[in-house]
């Protein structure tokens, strides 16, 4: 436990102590400080475990790539496991808990798993858990989901805010180090709407750990400089704190914005995550390049990190890695970490470089000892470094370190450029897998591209920016910046996939515990492909996803195959680059906005009016009126049914959903969609149509009316209103695109409402200004109206789902609640009553009208009485083929069928069973079940109906009725299913 703060420098501000935990442990950091800067500040190196062999872990990166370091933050339902403390700011009253230990981190039982390591290679859970099978279910599922996982979430609410967002930009700019910040410099001068994303809290990536010149200012200088000019440019949106998880179609890109996770007590009014989606008409990938770790025995020890973490902890946080520090690389890189160590008075014994050349000339002329042709194979210690092991030319040496950096290379990240599709190709010049520099809205610059150097970085962002612009129209000038000096640009040079003489564990993925070993088990047992080995192996499987390890666990496979790592290739790039929490994917979507509520145009009018609301789907609808003096639901049910009978009612039926189909070919559309007839239908009429699915069996029914040519106004369901229209665009663009069809969903357009009894049309001619007699206006009529002497505009339908003379008034949504009071003033003087969807059940069931309780994907037309609907004439629409097969013919299929009590005082429930009169109550007795029921004032008893087998034909049939869950029987008789008005006078009246 070596590390410390050193006397100065950093970005922190000193002035502002924090004071946080850790295991329970006070301890203190600064404003500016991450939560593994802090713990290293204060001494502490151990910060975690591994998984499968709970080997001691500490810091390895400085970011999004930490394996190790993951803690569990905060208290309640603010508990958030698997954060890493590289990415979690530091604030005043922090609590952090390491994970996967017990009891502690210094002491865990679960380290007694690295004893057992030799029977727990590669693929041991595939071959011991098969045997005995009976103890599977007994003891190994048990044991498996008792270790799975890593921190534990909280059974507490998030008590939280989280919210989603849309952007729109010309550029995109993902990440914000030296290449985003030259692009977005370009880019923002010359107008264009830019939007940065960075991951950190503050802009300037690599620049914030550099110890470089640019212009005559330090590189921190001139990153501040830079974010402080974007902020003022009102072009120009900064987006620090968050991560581009997803490049997806349409150029959208997905990314997660963390408002306010360093903060101890969030504010109520602002949300703790945003979730963006960015739509860019063009986007430049400047996300740098990801330093690779060197495999060798014990390359997971506390106190072993990657060089530029090393580096960015040194000069970003003023924090020293610890009294002797020890560099391992391949490349120049190490040499910028050697020279700033010095600078900062840490004890640097030696640098250790496996090229035979040592570093480019020019490089380093440091006091430090320079070791060329060298490897370390092994590291020694604990809980933390105590030693390393230096290998060359077959001869080795012992030396105390307590801390050492590593440098393997670097891969450039270009996760995102391969999210729709596409592999990246191994480059042997690069010594990496490497991206292509332009994809279709996605250009990548910098390091991402394998730039190397500040100069060249800030050359190429501000080179691609201008070039990408003017693709868009938009003229634009290259920012310029001054010398670059001090800078130390690492050239590829040949990787190192494994260090020889090895004799310790050499990690290749720290968080799984996955060591070079187990590569060569897979490949020897058949595992050798990428894919395969990956799941084999469980490398890259972890929460990072395999940042660090993939690249050298596919030189490893490509090492021990005997072919290039452009034969092994990639596993699959897909969202997420980083994890993202179900609160930001939810965003509001929880509790009682799980899903959006609905309110109709008519909301305010039900609510004026006494009704008592309930949630169908989506939707608030009115359920009743309740008037002073009816003590229960059904008093006021069974009155407005009883006044819609004598009278007329209003009722709001906007809810439906409403679709125009337009085009020269809609008519032929329609003829294809709907099982019925409908080119021929005359304008200004509507018609009533079922909708098959492909297998034949009804899907959704609904009224279309022609209103001109080639303009039709379609209804469906309330339940079935998007996905009716899923189905549409679906036959529109994949079934027949040939066809010059457009659809539109209007549901929330128009406010609708049912004015249904026999005084209707007194009522509607009082605000309709055209004649709306039975002769001008007969029923299935459909036609624009005028409303109150030409001051509103309308849509009137003459349908009737009550079995009444009735119509349907459909207004401008902004409109409705005033027309709606407009048609109960005109209506008092005829006893108009405003009545709810429970009513309007009563009145479907009394005239026998199916709704999804009848159509619930069982049934075929002939089912419900409509056989004769299906056209036969018709050329081919959806489900014809399947509807003729044998079996939807079956005279024992369930049909349709009216059913009433024997004894008028009893009663039935939906879903109650039909058995045959003195059949046993058993489910080898079942004849069909009740769909839909009711207590009808009309019949002066409940009501209902079912589906029972050959029901058409078992009129007047008595049956028993059975609830096997409530136990109740009844005795009943099975009747036609129209119990009003069976000859449809009152339609037509």
């Amino acid at each position: 436990m070596t590390s410390y703060r050193l006397a100065k420098g950093g970005l922190i501000e000193r002035s502002k102590p924090l004071s946080f935990t850790f295991d329970g442990k006070r301890m203190t950091g600064f404003e500016g400080d991450s939560l593994a800067s802090a713990l290293l500040a204060n001494g502490r190196m151990l910060m975690g475990r591994s998984f499968k062999y709970h080997r001691p872990r500490g810091v390895l990166s400085a970011g999004a790539s930490e394996p190790n370091a993951l803690m569990t933050i905060g208290r309640g339902g603010r508990t958030e496991p698997n954060t890493r403390a590289t990415m979690q700011e530091l604030y005043e009253g922090l609590v952090a808990r390491s994970q996967n230990r017990w009891p502690s981190l210094n002491i865990d039982i679960g380290s007694l798993n690295g004893l057992l390591s030799p029977f727990l290679s590669a693929g041991f859970y595939y071959k011991t858990f098969m045997w005995p099978a009976g103890l599977w279910e007994k003891l190994y599922e048990p044991v498996i989901r008792r270790a799975a996982g890593l921190g534990k979430a909280s059974y507490e609410a998030d008590p939280d805010r989280y919210e989603k967002c849309w952007a729109h930009c010309d550029l995109l700019i993902v990440g914000g180090g030296a290449t985003g910040l030259a692009a977005a410099l370009t880019a923002g001068r010359a107008g264009a709407r830019v939007i940065l994303v960075d991951e950190n809290a503050i802009s300037g990536g690599g620049l914030l750990s550099e110890a470089a010149m640019i212009g005559g200012v330090s590189a921190i200088e001139f990153a501040g400089r830079t974010v402080a000019e974007l902020e003022s440019l009102p072009n120009v949106q900064l987006l620090s704190r968050t991560t581009a998880f997803g490049w997806y179609d349409g150029n959208v890109f997905g990314a997660v914005e963390r408002v306010q996770k360093h903060i101890c007590e969030p504010r109520a009014e602002l949300p703790v995550e945003r979730l963006w989606r960015i739509v860019a008409k063009q986007a430049i990938l400047a996300t740098g390049a990801e330093e690779r770790p060197l495999v060798f025995g014990g390359n997971d020890i506390p106190g072993v990190m990657m060089a530029g973490a090393m580096r960015t902890y040194l000069n970003r946080y003023g924090i020293a890695p610890g009294k002797s520090v020890a560099i391992v690389t391949t490349n120049d890189s190490g040499y910028a970490l050697a020279r700033d160590l010095e600078k900062a008075g840490v004890r640097l014994l030696a640098i250790i470089d496996s090229r035979r050349w040592g570093a480019t000339a020019g490089i380093y002329d440091g006091p430090a000892r320079i070791i060329s042709g060298a490897f370390v194979p092994d590291a020694e210690g604990g809980r933390a470094l105590s030693s390393i092991t230096i290998s060359k030319d077959g001869q080795k040496e012992t030396l105390a370190v307590d801390a050492l950096a590593m440098s393997g290379g670097f891969s450039p990240v270009i996760h995102l450029a391969h999210h729709r599709g596409g592999r990246p190709r191994w480059s042997d010049a690069e010594a990496a897998f490497v991206a292509a520099e332009d994809y279709d809205g996605l250009s990548l610059a910098g390091a991402a591209l394998t730039s190397s150097g500040l100069a060249d970085c800030l050359k190429a962002g501000a080179t691609k920016a201008a070039a990408l612009l003017g693709k868009l129209g938009i003229k634009a000038e290259a920012a310029t910046f001054g010398a670059v000096k001090g800078d130390i640009a690492a050239a590829a040079t040949k990787p190192v996939w494994v260090i020889p003489g090895i004799k310790g564990k050499a990690l290749v993925d720290f968080q799984n515990d996955v060591h070079h070993k187990d590569i060569g088990l897979a490949i020897r047992e058949g595992y050798g492909h990428v894919e395969l080995a990956k799941r084999y192996t469980t490398n890259g499987m972890a929460t990072d996803q395999g940042k660090l390890s993939n690249v050298n666990a596919i030189g490893l496979l490509a090492e021990m195959r005997g072919v290039s790592p452009a034969d092994v290739g990639t596993t699959t790039f897909r969202p997420f680059y980083t994890p993202v929490s179900f609160g930001a994917l939810a965003g509001t979507s929880h509790g009682k906005h799980f899903q959006p509520v609905r309110k109709s145009p008519l909301h305010n009018w039900a609510e004026k009016n006494g009704a008592t609301f309930v949630e169908t789907g989506l939707w608030y609808r009115s359920a009743w009126f309740q008037l002073a003096g009816e003590k229960t639901w059904r008093e006021s049910v069974d009155r407005e049914v009883k006044n819609v009978r004598i009278n007329a009612g209003l009722c709001d039926v906007s809810m439906l959903g409403k679709i125009e189909i337009t085009g020269k070919d809609a008519a032929e559309f329609l003829d294809r969609v709907y099982c019925n007839a409908f080119r021929k239908l005359p304008v200004r009429k509507a018609r009533y149509g079922l909708m098959l699915r492909d297998d034949g069996f009804i899907y959704d029914d609904g009224t279309t009316s022609r209103l001109e040519d080639n303009r039709f106004f379609m209804t469906t369901t309330t339940a079935y209103a998007a996905g009716v229209l899923n189905h549409l665009e679906f036959c529109s663009q994949a079934l027949w695109p040939e066809l010059d069809v457009r659809l539109a969903s209007v549901t929330d357009r128009w406010a609708q409402m049912a004015i249904a009894g026999p005084k209707s049309r007194q009522i509607l001619q009082q605000i309709v200004d055209q004649d709306i007699s039975n002769e001008a206006f007969p029923f299935l009529g459909a036609r624009d109206v005028s409303l109150f002497g030409g001051k509103l505009s309308g849509r009137l339908f003459r349908i009737s789902f009550s079995g009444e003379l009735a119509y349907e008034l459909a207004v401008p949504a902004g409109y409705g609640e005033a027309a709606a009071d407009a048609l109960m003033e005109a209506g008092k003087a005829h006893g108009i009553c405003a009545y709810g969807v429970e009513a309007l059940s009563v009145l479907r069931i009394e005239k026998g009208h199916v709704t999804h309780n009848e159509i619930n994907g069982t049934v075929v037309p002939a089912d419900l009485g409509f056989g004769k609907m299906v056209s036969v004439t018709k050329a081919d629409f959806i489900g014809k083929r399947m509807l003729e097969r044998e079996g939807l013919s079956d005279p024992d299929r369930h049909q349709l069928v009216g059913i009433v009590p024997l004894d008028s005082g009893a009663s039935f429930r939906s879903g109650a069973h039909i058995l045959e009169k003195d059949a046993p109550a058993t489910l080898e007795n079942d004849q069909g079940y009740i769909s839909s029921s009711c207590y009808s004032p009309h019949a002066g008893s409940t009501i209902g109906l079912a589906l029972v087998k050959r029901g058409s034909s078992r009129h007047g049939e008595e049956v028993q009725i059975w609830n096997g869950l409530q136990n109740e029987f009844a005795a009943g008789r099975l009747c036609h299913p129209v119990f009003v008005d069976p000859a449809n006078e009152k339609l037509k009246g």
